[in-house]
């Protein structure tokens, strides 16, 4: 990987790199921890020719406004006011959907489907218990076992 050195990361700073340039500088700064402490050297020895914001507040709410613009979550306020004016059906209501899973729930529970799942879930579990198989380790230990006694029936017919 490619380091770039303090001088290279005062130009960034400075903006005095092109655009592609200016683009590489930022995707290895995403990479390299040892650059982007470089970096940091260099914004804090340039620090007093970069703009000063006299008010940090209202930047940064102006930033947030621009970009909930941008990305259409900043709702039009008279929008807002009608929308709130206006009452949700009731089948757009959470207490109707609350009403429905109960409705639901109770019709499963009486017409027996819940205690069929769980007569389902228990005789799968009997059949796993019942098909026990002997685990890893027990394997490779009966293969060991059974390698050592071949070893020792070579070993006895050579005698």
């Amino acid at each position: 990987m490619k380091h770039y050195t303090y001088d290279e990361w005062l130009q960034y700073v400075r903006n005095e790199i092109t655009g592609k340039t200016r683009e590489e500088f930022e995707n290895h700064l995403y990479r390299c921890d040892q650059c982007l402490e470089v970096y940091l050297q260099a914004v804090t020895a340039n620090e007093s020719s970069l703009p000063i914001l006299s008010n940090e507040t209202s930047f940064t709410d102006a930033v947030m406004a621009e970009v909930s613009k941008k990305k259409g979550m900043v709702p039009d306020t008279k929008l807002e006011e009608q929308k709130s004016n206006k009452k949700k059906p009731f089948y757009k209501q959470a207490a109707f959907h609350y009403l429905l899973a109960a409705a639901a729930t109770i019709l499963l529970t009486f017409t027996g489907a819940f205690q069929s799942l769980a007569t389902y879930a228990n005789s799968l579990e009997t059949k796993q218990v019942q098909e026990k198989r002997p685990s890893m380790t027990e394997g490779m230990m009966n293969k060991t076992f059974a390698w050592m006694d071949s070893l020792e029936k070579k070993e006895a017919n050579k005698k």
